[in-house]
């Protein structure tokens, strides 16, 4: 830059030398205003330059900062299987020899409720019979004397007890012959008997009317 003022400062004094009637001062304003106007146009010139520069330069894109963010994880709970005993039944019956499952117990019977028969109706204070036959279900013969005996409800009967008479095998019967009173008030009345060791049971329920 000082090189080029330097050369239109002698081009100024130059010129003025080859004008004749001016005086120095007014050569020296015009050494002035070539000067100002030089430098002038020199900051124009840099000035332009240093756009130009700034609109080539690649604008900078401010990059978003990246904040990562936590994700809560649900708790995991450790799941519970519930423990259930397996029971096993019973037979009902014990296995055959055969291997089956058909079993016939030693002892065992059934009673038959011959007359009168369940919710019979019956006025207060009436007689009447109660029948019922004896059936041995089981392997084993009775003895003679084996007893039946009340075991609970109203007693209807005038005994508590009645014996079987003859010896009882497999498949035989035997019938039990009662005499009963119904109650003096009405209702709905039910007794049971039992045979010896109560391998099987007799009820009878009635209605007094």
């Amino acid at each position: 830059m000082r090189k080029t003022m330097f050369i239109l400062v002698t081009l100024a004094l130059i010129l003025t030398a080859c004008i004749p009637g001016q005086s120095p001062a007014d050569v020296q304003s015009q050494i002035n205003t070539a000067v100002a106007q030089t430098i002038e146009a020199r900051q124009q010139v840099e000035d332009s330059v240093a756009q130009t520069v700034a609109a080539q330069q690649p604008l900078s894109t401010p990059t978003a900062e990246f904040t990562e963010t936590p994700t809560e994880t649900a708790p995991v709970f450790p799941t519970f299987t519930p423990i259930i005993p397996t029971v096993t039944p019973l037979p009902t019956n014990p296995p055959s020899s055969s291997g089956g499952t058909s079993y016939q117990p030693n002892y065992a019977c059934y009673i038959l409720n011959n007359k009168p028969k369940n919710n019979t109706e019956f006025n207060k204070n009436a007689k009447f019979d109660i029948k019922w036959t004896i059936v041995n279900t089981g392997t084993k013969t009775w003895p003679s004397g084996v007893d039946i005996k009340y075991f609970s409800g109203t007693q209807l009967t005038n005994t508590n007890r009645a014996e079987i008479s003859k010896e009882m095998k497999t498949n035989d019967t035997y019938v039990i012959n009662l005499d009963a009173v119904a109650p003096g008030k009405k209702g709905i009345y039910t007794m049971t008997w039992a045979l010896d060791d109560q391998i099987c049971y007799a009820y009878l329920t009635i209605i007094v009317k």
